[in-house]
């Protein structure tokens, strides 16, 4: 029996363009980094090999230390000189980058409804940002870290989607079986993953994303609004 749902962010709870956010996330990082003489390309160089880096990580150490070691590699300063300045952004800044992002009430009314019916509801969005910039896209989406029983983040993970290790952890760490587990995320490859441990998956059509080319036929698919009357035919009441 189903007693836990895990939910993908960006594209599933969250109606956004992946490509746009990237863009406009580094063009407002580089704008205030580069006021504190940072060179914008340098700079986005280094965040996305430590993208890379943390999308590779062989679980030895955190997500947020596997990002700052290699920061601190390759653009020569310590850690401790620059995390204010990055947190600073994302407690500011960053916020602008949500304001042309609607709620979608599907979304708020199928994690609350989930909750009163009793289920786990855990965020398995890949763990590539700080808690403080995980918090904030959740609030873009219309639900608040309270409405969720864990939340992975770059602090409290080793591992990235699509790795099995980045769900078995989450399984640990929620404290669930695979096999009462549904994970339901937009991502061919990066959310339907999770089906190898043995969890149920949904994949939500809305802002499908297939780089593999797997299509959506081998999965049980439709758009949010669909999860949503799919979930009360389907899960226990």
């Amino acid at each position: 029996m189903i007693d836990t749902i895990l939910f993908d962010l960006d594209g599933t709870l969250l109606s956004m363009d992946q490509e746009e956010f990237v863009q406009r996330y580094f063009k407002r990082l580089c704008e205030v980094m580069g006021q504190q003489g940072w060179d914008p390309n340098q700079l986005q160089k280094i965040v996305w090999a430590g993208t890379r880096a943390m999308l590779k990580n062989d679980g030895q150490q955190t997500n947020e230390d596997c990002f700052w070691t290699l920061f601190e590699e390759l653009s020569g300063r310590i850690r401790e000189q620059v995390e204010d300045s990055f947190l600073h952004f994302y407690e500011n800044e960053f916020q602008e980058i949500g304001s042309r992002i609607q709620p979608v009430e599907e979304a708020v009314q199928i994690v609350r409804r989930l909750r009163e019916r009793g289920c786990r509801i855990v965020l398995a969005t890949n763990p590539l940002f700080p808690r403080i910039a995980t918090v904030s896209r959740i609030r873009w989406a219309g639900l608040r870290p309270e409405d969720f029983d864990w939340i992975t983040t770059y602090e409290n993970s080793r591992f990235c989607k699509p790795s099995p290790a980045y769900y078995e952890e989450v399984l640990a760490a929620a404290g669930c079986r695979a096999k009462n587990c549904l994970m339901v995320g937009n991502d061919t490859d990066d959310d339907m993953s999770a089906g190898q441990l043995g969890m149920q998956t949904y994949l939500v059509t809305d802002h499908l994303v297939d780089l593999k080319g797997y299509g959506t036929e081998p999965f049980t698919h439709g758009s949010l609004k669909e999860f949503m009357k799919w979930a009360w035919d389907k899960l226990p009441s």
